[in-house]
């Protein structure tokens, strides 16, 4: 067994992935811009080289959020909340390959993976530290050290760069998008990258808006409404700030959405939580989108077009992409098979790696919204583990 998984690793390293050390910004911790646990935040870097040496893919990780004390303790001391967990190498892949062939736009260009270890998507800016649980909520002051730090590696000279992200680091890229814009160099080309980033306020299925609740929480806790877009705080509440829908419309920074219809986090967090769910009658489904039953699709189906609803709001002009399928997913640009491969998701014949690529270049303006599941044979879904923890 151990010799079949050893030689799996050396093929993917082969042909479609490789492994990137860890860069820790010890430098960081005087600023106060540190992890949960106080600890310097850290980053993957792989270099540019030949014609995109001048060109930036800023990578935000992953990883949900925690809204109080207890659930920020509860990750307090693993790889999301402490840099001193977090494994020494990474596999780069998908939109962050090396290789023309898996990566046709970006494999030349300088490619960064910003580990997540703030939980409130790089938005917490709270001076003091309580003596009893020990937790920094500082996660703005990270994005901004990581920024600085890339700067001296040589993003001061950018000619292109992309703020992207999956999931939280989604979020992230739309949160964060037009500062971005505004700390790289007059002239550069800046676009952002949201995949399974557009989280919506929906309400689960007992009708509670729990996902509303949950991320005013995550704002409070974090003091985040200081970090978030002026120009939604400016109209609403901080919490509803969190959410794309209220933000997206607003930005000045061209913006791609990929994301799943039916994203698998989203039917499991936002739609079916555990707390909306006593029962488990939404278990089986959540776990596997071929065991749902019939009344349950149909509430997936509203769900979908909730979704497709809160969508409308970030506008339709030729500055945003999107690459809405109707697969049960979560994060499709990371992995080869789901980014560029022989039978990766395709939208009218057109894979998420060149989409991406022929709107960050003008070359095509892609806004494409599939049909409902299960029309799509081309999706890759998610069949879950059972023992998998949710991160909220």
């Amino acid at each position: 067994m151990r010799l079949a998984l050893l030689s799996f690793a050396a093929m993917f390293l082969k042909t479609e992935g490789f492994y990137v050390g860890i860069t820790y910004l010890e430098k960081a911790v005087a600023k106060g811009a540190v992890c949960l646990d106080g600890s310097p935040p850290a980053y993957h870097f792989d270099k540019g080289f030949g014609a995109g040496i001048n060109n930036w893919l800023i990578h935000i990780e992953g990883g949900g959020w925690c809204n109080n004390a207890t659930t920020c303790l509860s990750r307090k001391n693993t790889r999301l909340g402490s840099s001193k967990k977090m494994a020494k190498q990474v596999a780069f892949s998908g939109i962050l390959s090396n290789k023309q062939k898996f990566n046709p736009d970006f494999y030349n260009w300088n490619r960064i993976k910003v580990r997540y270890c703030d939980g409130a998507s790089f938005t917490g800016d709270v001076e003091a530290v309580n003596p009893v649980t020990r937790l920094h909520y500082r996660g703005a002051r990270i994005f901004l050290a990581v920024i600085e730090d890339l700067m001296g590696k040589g993003m001061k000279n950018a000619k292109n760069a992309i703020l992207s992200g999956c999931s939280a680091g989604g979020l992230t890229s739309i949160l964060h998008c037009d500062r971005f814009r505004t700390l790289m160099p007059r002239g550069a080309r800046v676009k952002c990258l949201s995949d399974a980033g557009y989280f919506i306020n929906a309400k689960d299925v007992s009708g509670s808006p729990h996902i509303e609740a949950f991320y005013n929480d995550v704002v409070r806790t974090h003091g985040s409404a200081r970090n978030l877009p002026q120009s939604c705080i400016s109209r609403m509440g901080p919490g509803l700030c969190f959410f794309p829908q209220q933000v997206a419309g607003q930005m000045q920074t061209p913006l791609f959405i990929v994301n799943a219809a039916y994203d698998s986090w989203q039917i499991k967090n936002i739609l079916a939580p555990g707390v909306a769910d006593p029962h488990d009658r939404w278990h089986t489904c959540k776990l596997d989108i071929t065991k749902c039953s019939s009344p349950q699709l149909k509430v997936m189906q509203v769900f979908r077009l909730e979704f497709l609803s809160a969508l409308t709001r970030a506008g339709r002009s030729v500055s945003k992409g999107m690459f809405i399928n109707s697969c049960y997913a979560h994060c499709q640009t990371e992995m080869q098979e789901t980014w560029m491969s022989s039978d990766s998701p395709v939208l009218s014949g057109t894979t998420i790696a060149k989409a991406v690529g022929d709107w960050y270049y003008d070359r095509h303006l892609f806004q494409k919204i599939d049909c409902p599941y299960p029309c799509d044979k081309s999706c890759h879904n998610r069949v879950f583990d059972p023992d998998e923890q949710p991160l909220i």
